[in-house]
């Protein structure tokens, strides 16, 4: 085994602080890497407060994992020591399910393996994620990073990325479709950089005036102050797609109002709390409701080639291990453009 230093919560709601821990050997088909910059998800905070039930302590989180290899195991094919990689929301998955078999690994019908705070079928216990300093992965769910993108910018594609992309590739929106974004933060940032460079028409739907010009930049046509009435009334049967990304509790009726005819509303954000959705606001023009978790491996790797070749990267704020609670913190005031990205060289 392998000794390494790691951040971990010990309890609901505890403040991250040093943990020493063991990755395994490193076997036949795994890869492993020096980690050099890990992304903050929203969903780290939710399974550090243990808001979504079932966080196993202590919980090392991280799952937008970029690095350099430095050792491959014997039957290693596709990376090398020094080469670039990745390693997203899995680290394994049962391979054998259809869905597994159609590179679905996120809906594996047998459980799909976390990054971090799944079952460790290799050391017993529960799987510690990537605020730490290296980490050992079966190559399968290792990905390549390409080197033409700063690597730091690269981390949280490979879940704020690919949670978006994924959706929009799966309802193949294009050119010709007005496509909504709900929210600006690490989730919306991106999916408004995909839906543009897919050659959507995109409007961001936000409760801050302030964050206009932002959206524009960021490739946004237009921009609606979901707090102003009159906006609403305007945006009514606006929109074929909107893409949800808020995590926090709201009124999901109010945007399903602003679907044309068929249209889909996708919620790739996940409030704690459970929401009222009227009948009405999906029978009254065959409207859709939907959700959508990240992509499979085959998916994300499509991704992040796709971001290589047009130059899409998140846009990040490095910050120093030890500053992570207060990282947590700004999250959840939403003060933070857009996504949080740790330099691992300081911890």
């Amino acid at each position: 085994m392998s000794f390494t230093k790691g951040y971990a919560a010990k309890s609901a709601g505890e403040a991250l602080s040093n943990f020493d821990f063991n990755r395994r050997d490193v076997g036949p088909h795994d890869v492993q890497f020096d980690i050099l910059f890990c992304g903050v998800c929203h969903s780290d905070l939710h399974q550090v407060g243990n808001e979504w039930g079932g966080t196993n302590f202590p919980v090392v989180p991280g799952h937008e994992i970029v690095g350099r290899v430095t050792k491959v195991g014997d039957h290693v094919k596709k990376f090398k020591v020094g080469d670039l990689a990745g390693v997203g929301c899995l680290v394994d998955s049962c391979r054998d399910c259809d869905n597994c078999q159609r590179g679905l690994e996120q809906f594996c019908r047998n459980g799909a393996t976390s990054t971090y705070n799944s079952k460790d079928k290799h050391l017993g216990g529960f799987t510690y994620g990537g605020f730490s300093k290296l980490i050992v992965v079966d190559e399968t769910f290792v990905l390549r990073i390409s080197d033409k993108l700063p690597l730091e910018a690269v981390a949280p594609l490979l879940c704020a990325g690919i949670t978006t992309y994924s959706p929009l590739r799966h309802w193949k929106v294009g050119k010709g479709h007005r496509v909504a974004v709900v929210g600006l933060g690490g989730l919306g940032h991106m999916a408004v950089k995909f839906a543009s460079s897919f050659g959507a028409e995109v409007t961001m739907l936000s409760t801050s005036a302030s964050k206009e010009q932002d959206a524009l930049k960021l490739g946004a046509h237009h921009f609606a102050n979901t707090k102003n009435a009159e906006d609403l009334i305007n945006l009514k049967g606006k929109f074929d797609f909107i893409i949800d990304t808020v995590s926090a509790q709201h009124n999901y009726n109010d945007y399903l109002a602003m679907l044309d005819t068929n249209g889909v509303m996708i919620c790739v954000g996940a409030p704690p709390t459970p929401s009222e959705i009227m009948a009405f606001s999906l029978i009254g023009g065959r409207k859709s409701l939907a959700g959508s978790l990240i992509g499979g491996l085959p998916e994300t790797q499509e991704m992040l080639d796709y971001c290589a070749e047009h130059n899409i990267v998140s846009e990040v704020e490095v910050i120093k291990m030890d500053y992570i609670n207060k990282a947590f913190k700004r999250m959840l005031a939403g003060d933070v453009k857009y996504r949080f990205v740790i330099d691992m060289a300081t911890l």
